[in-house]
């Protein structure tokens, strides 16, 4: 299917777009929303119908089979819909799929200063990792490594040559182990400690997980939580240092899941 062109952004351009260094493309992409409902869902909130036009993107996102552009629209018109924290998921979802498009990078940074402390912010380390998906990094990571073996093979076969290439050697050997190290905190970020927004315009989070349990603090809507816990049907997040609780599983999202 053609791929729909997407709209405008929320806030200013972000910049420069990062030059794409990457040896190889994310391997695997879900297919384009058909291209009719797309459109039909672009017209609704060119007319400023923002809150059917979520709903209409949110039809053509099921579960495992979305697109970049798809979420990208969505989360334009949840935020146009004052919906907050289903705006930032979309955009986090998108970012899995294009972490260096410059638009979406500039909607997402925009979202997140809209949003009523307390909320995580992304850390250095977090937002390098952002810079490739994790199917990029497993790509570049194993194709370092296959370099460096092949190389390591080459050089029994000519071991005459082992004094000049020593120095490839370890550099290879150090890249790997470099983008094995990114791979690796990549996976855990993305599978081990999930992130969740909280959708709902303002959400208690207990100390623990029922309802009569005492409350520990506030969060509101877009505010981005570490998951850390699950019980039933709760959740146990941190906004922080010394910021811990539980929350209700319907009164957040988890983009990626």
């Amino acid at each position: 299917m053609n791929r729909i062109p997407r709209r405008n952004c929320l806030g200013a351009p972000a910049g420069l777009a990062m030059l794409l260094l990457a040896l190889f493309a994310a391997g695997a992409r879900a297919d384009d929303p058909p291209a009719a409902a797309f459109e039909a869902a672009n017209k609704l909130y060119e007319e400023g119908r923002f809150a059917e036009a979520a709903a209409a993107y949110q039809k053509l996102a099921p579960p495992g089979r979305t697109s970049a552009a798809l979420c990208f629209n969505l989360g334009n018109a949840c935020f146009k819909a004052g919906q907050l924290g289903r705006a930032l998921a979309a955009y986090r979802q998108a970012e899995l799929l294009t972490p260096r498009d410059p638009d979406l990078r500039a909607n997402l940074q925009f979202a997140r200063s809209q949003v009523h402390p307390p909320t995580l912010t992304p850390g250095r380390l977090q937002r390098w990792l952002g810079r490739l998906t994790l199917n990029e990094w497993t790509l570049l990571a194993a194709g370092a490594v296959w370099l460096w073996l092949l190389l390591l093979a080459f050089l029994q076969w000519r071991p005459a040559l082992r004094p000049a290439l020593r120095h490839y050697v370890r550099a290879l050997a150090l890249l790997a182990a470099l983008l094995c190290a990114g791979a690796a905190f990549a996976l855990r970020a993305a599978r081990f400690t999930p992130t969740a927004i909280v959708i709902e315009p303002e959400a208690v989070v207990h100390y623990g997980p029922l309802a009569e349990s005492p409350a520990a603090f506030s969060v509101h809507d877009g505010a981005e939580l570490r998951v850390l816990d699950q019980k039933d049907d709760w959740l146990q997040v941190s906004a922080g240092p010394r910021r811990t609780g539980w929350l209700r599983r319907g009164q957040i999202l988890l983009p990626g899941r």
